[in-house]
């Protein structure tokens, strides 16, 4: 179930040493935490089924090739790294990024003429937003913005 949960996660990082696999065959069961879900959206219907059917032992690497993780980092930085992407996260848009994760999850279901509807109603939800306008105003100005998320 680890595994499972962690694929949930928006960005994921890996130490070096880590390694991946989803075990559920090798005691007799199927997957669960929503693995059966994310799995196949993150590689593919096929390497999903290779990957439950035969329960390899993945690398950090090799996590990476496929998509599980985004970033492979020495164990000892991995604490340090991961701080550093939620600070720069904290200070990026976070409605943006919130509206963009629902746009992500919702167009998964929906045909191109439903998502793009979606993004229209979307965009305009973000471009009222202050961080829009910050961000408009930091470009012209030729500076970082600062967000607040709202």
């Amino acid at each position: 179930a680890g595994m499972s949960l962690a694929l949930w996660g928006d960005l994921r990082l890996a130490a070096q040493e880590a390694s991946f696999t989803p075990a559920f065959v090798r005691i007799g069961l199927v997957p669960d935490s929503g693995m059966s879900f994310i799995l196949p959206r993150l590689v593919g219907l096929a390497k999903a089924q290779e990957l439950l059917l035969l329960s390899p032992r993945l690398s950090a690497e090799e996590a990476q090739a496929l998509g599980l993780v985004h970033r492979v980092v020495p164990g000892e930085r991995l604490l340090e790294e991961a701080l550093a992407l939620a600070r720069e996260l904290a200070q990026g848009p976070t409605r943006a990024y919130a509206l963009t994760k629902k746009l992500l999850l919702e167009t998964y279901r929906l045909s191109l003429t439903e998502a793009l509807a979606l993004e229209a109603i979307l965009q305009g939800e973000a471009g009222r937003t202050q961080d829009h306008e910050e961000g408009v105003r930091a470009f012209r100005e030729k500076r970082p913005p600062r967000f607040v998320g709202r």
